[in-house]
C-alpha cells in the first residue's frame, strides 16, 4: 500500500502527552492477509482502534464494520456550525451507527470526532426536506430528540429498530421543520435547574437508549 499521507491512516492525535498508545512493530513472521497494512506491521499501530483491528488498513476496518452496523442512523442540524457535531460522530462510531447525517451547512468541526469519522459513513443534506426524503425512501422514521413541550419521554418510548435519531442545534434545538417531519419527538428526563443538556450528551443518551433496546452488547 505504501506510506499513507500524513493524517490519513494514522491517528497521531490520540497520543496523550508523553504516553504511547497502541502497539509497536509486529514481530516477524508477519501475519498474512489482505486486511493487514505492511507499514503498520513494520512501524507499529498507534491508532485509537480496538485490539481486533490492530495492523488492519482503514479500508478493511470500515468494510468489517459495514457487515454489522446497527439499524439506526443519527442526524444533526448544522445551521450555525455547531461544535458538538464532532462529539456526536465519535459517539455514533462507538455505538456502530449505520450513518451520520449532517443537515444544513456542509462544514462541521471535526476536532471533536477525534478522527473517528474515518471509520463512520457521514452523509450531507442541504435541508431537513432532503433528509426526510432519504428517510422515506429507506423506510426510516425520524425520531427527534428535544426537551420542548409536546415531547414524549425517551425512557418509556419504544424506539424503532430502524430509525433516524434527529438532533437540533445547540441552544435552539430542533427547528419547526424538523418537528414537522418527525414521527415522534422524545425528551430526556432532567432533574436539575437547567432547561437543557449539551447536545453531544443528549445524543449519547439517545443512542444508548437505542442500544439498550435493540443490541445485546459489544
Amino acid at each position: 500500500m505504501g506510506t499513507p499521507h500524513a493524517g490519513e491512516q494514522y491517528d497521531d492525535a490520540f497520543v496523550p502527552d508523553d504516553r504511547e498508545i497502541g502497539v509497536g512493530p509486529h514481530p516477524e513472521p508477519w501475519p498474512d492477509g489482505p486486511h493487514y497494512d505492511p507499514e503498520l506491521l513494520a512501524h507499529g499501530d498507534r491508532r485509537n482502534v480496538t485490539d481486533q483491528y490492530r495492523y488492519w488498513t482503514r479500508e478493511a476496518i470500515v468494510a468489517d464494520l459495514d457487515t454489522r452496523r446497527h439499524g439506526f442512523h443519527v442526524a444533526v442540524e448544522n445551521w450555525q456550525h455547531d461544535f458538538n457535531i464532532g462529539s456526536v460522530v465519535r459517539t455514533a462510531n462507538a455505538f456502530l451507527t449505520a450513518e451520520v447525517h449532517i443537515v444544513g451547512r456542509r462544514r462541521w468541526n471535526r476536532r471533536g470526532a477525534m478522527v473517528t469519522d474515518r471509520y463512520q459513513h457521514v452523509r450531507h443534506h442541504d435541508s431537513v426536506a432532503t433528509l426526510a426524503a432519504f428517510a422515506q425512501a429507506h423506510d426510516l422514521p425520524i425520531i427527534g430528540i428535544d426537551n420542548l413541550p409536546g415531547a414524549v419521554p425517551i425512557e418509556t418510548y419504544p424506539l424503532p429498530e430502524r430509525c433516524i435519531l434527529l438532533f437540533g442545534q445547540e441552544g435552539p434545538g430542533l427547528t419547526e421543520e424538523a418537528w414537522a417531519h418527525a414521527a415522534a419527538v422524545c425528551s430526556i428526563a432532567q432533574f436539575g435547574s437547567t432547561r437543557s443538556i449539551n447536545a453531544g450528551a443528549a445524543a449519547a443518551i439517545a443512542m444508548h437508549s437505542w442500544i439498550k433496546a435493540h443490541a445485546s452488547g459489544g
